[in-house]
């Protein structure tokens, strides 16, 4: 399954490494990650994979990245790809 995660906040140190920390503690694959720096707030796109015969892995995903988030001041989304492309398909 392939989860889209976007990250949006005010920029400080160790964002990306508690997201990657995360991901990596739940057997998720980062594919592909873009991130910029505009007059100090930070936006991180993530295209990111799990194992197919993961089960729950969005949502323990979900949650514990829900939880970094508040913890570092930042809004942290996780969306199965699916649903993301759909929602911004014209």
């Amino acid at each position: 399954m392939k989860l889209v995660i976007t990250v949006v906040g005010v920029d400080r140190v160790g964002i990306i490494a508690g997201v990657s920390n995360v991901l990596a503690d739940n057997n998720v694959n980062i594919l592909s990650i873009n991130q910029t720096i505009m007059d100090g707030f930070f936006n991180m796109i993530m295209m990111c994979e799990t194992p197919e015969d993961a089960k729950n892995t969005l949502d323990v995903v979900q949650g514990a990245l829900n939880e970094l988030g508040e913890k570092l001041g930042v809004e942290i989304r996780v969306q199965h790809a699916d649903i993301f492309l759909s929602m911004h398909r014209i």
